[in-house]
């Protein structure tokens, strides 16, 4: 098989594709894949850095209010199509596969001009203004959440899940706890907000570090590289718990997902997936400053499946997030039947799903 993918801006968009990617060639080695992003974005490190062969198009987003900017979007828009398709003829794919953010929009339009079967995939509970245009041309959509199916045409929606879920399964939980340095018998909660932190979350735990202290679980807490050093410092004055590990980020995340009873984080969509996998109960605070507020919705989801408790991040206050965390952890009943919850609304097999989604695709084509 010979599948285009293109997604980014944000590692949201991209780590599902490179999910994908590698289920596609353990599925089939001699699988040829040629991804298409920007040169400014983030996809450029990632994607480059996993070896994956790569081209640029040069395209912006659309700004939601009346703009000249708008005008040299179009225009890169239609430029951005252009060498998409000469992209495309180069490389002459079975299927183009979007994964979301603006410059798969002139890709996937591209691949529908040229004939070539196309997939979209639709992280969040509520789609972006990109997913939204390309539902018209597409021949399938993949969703991850079901309460995204009211937005697209019904006859092409297919809940596949995010392929990013697979890969935290089958990692040993035990290590996961002793590299961030762990009892291996208490339970375990871990509060983290991406890679940059969240400063209400940070100044939220801060003030209930002494709380923590006397507490008979445990605290992993991921403070972002920015806010490493002034949160250290703070928790120094507290006389630095046993039970409390402050680390700026961690890379081998499956592994700590795998070894831990509770998380607290933001509610991005490869987050969810990643909890919801493997059946790990969450506290989310969605970020209030994403498109539509697609985090909130996202966090809902879970909530009336009870799977997670929802904290605003305006309702956000130590003492909330202390109480929220005791509420589970101290309650075996509580933290069980969350557990089971989250567990079956996670999708495990969902990077396999959206590979034989395209295979179904291609053979419709032929």
């Amino acid at each position: 098989m010979r599948i285009v993918i293109s997604g980014g801006g944000t590692g949201g968009h991209i780590y599902p594709a490179l999910a994908f990617i590698k289920t596609a060639i353990s599925e089939d080695p001699n699988t040829q894949v040629l991804y298409i992003g920007t040169k400014k974005g983030l996809e450029n490190k990632i994607v480059t850095r996993n070896h994956i062969p790569f081209e640029t198009i040069d395209i912006t987003g659309f700004k939601r209010k009346l703009s000249f900017e708008n005008v040299k979007t179009i225009i890169r828009f239609i430029k951005g199509v252009h060498k998409s398709k000469k992209l495309l003829k180069q490389f002459n794919p079975d299927i183009v596969i979007g994964t979301g953010g603006y410059v798969c929009g002139p890709v996937v339009y591209a691949a529908h001009q040229l004939k070539i079967p196309s997939i979209i995939h639709e992280q969040n509970s509520i789609p972006g203004l990109t997913n939204k245009f390309l539902s018209k041309y597409v021949d399938k959509i993949a969703i991850s959440f079901k309460e995204a199916e009211q937005y697209f045409p019904s006859d092409k929606v297919v809940l596949t899940g995010n392929p990013r879920a697979t890969e935290v399964l089958g990692h040993d939980g035990i290590k996961g706890r002793q590299s961030a340095g762990l009892s291996l018998t208490k339970k375990t909660v871990l509060i983290f907000s991406g890679s940059r932190g969240a400063r209400p979350i940070n100044e939220a735990v801060v003030s209930v570090i002494n709380d923590f202290a006397i507490r008979d679980y445990q605290v992993l807490y991921v403070t972002g590289e920015i806010h490493f050093e002034s949160v250290k410092e703070k928790i120094a004055h507290a006389g630095n718990p046993d039970n409390v590990k402050v680390v700026p980020f961690i890379h081998n995340m499956p592994e700590v997902l795998a070894g831990v009873d509770l998380v607290v984080s933001r509610a991005g969509a490869t987050s969810i997936a990643e909890f919801t996998s493997i059946g790990l109960p969450s506290i989310l605070i969605p970020s209030p400053y994403v498109t539509n507020n697609h985090q909130e919705k996202n966090a809902i989801s879970l909530r009336e499946a009870g799977a997670a408790t929802v904290i605003l991040e305006k309702e956000l206050t130590g003492k909330k997030l202390l109480e929220a965390i005791d509420q589970i952890l101290t309650d075996k009943n509580k933290l069980e039947r969350m557990k089971k919850n989250s567990k079956k609304i996670g999708i495990q097999d969902a990077s396999n799903r959206l590979y034989r989604l395209c295979t179904a695709v291609i053979n419709n084509k032929q």
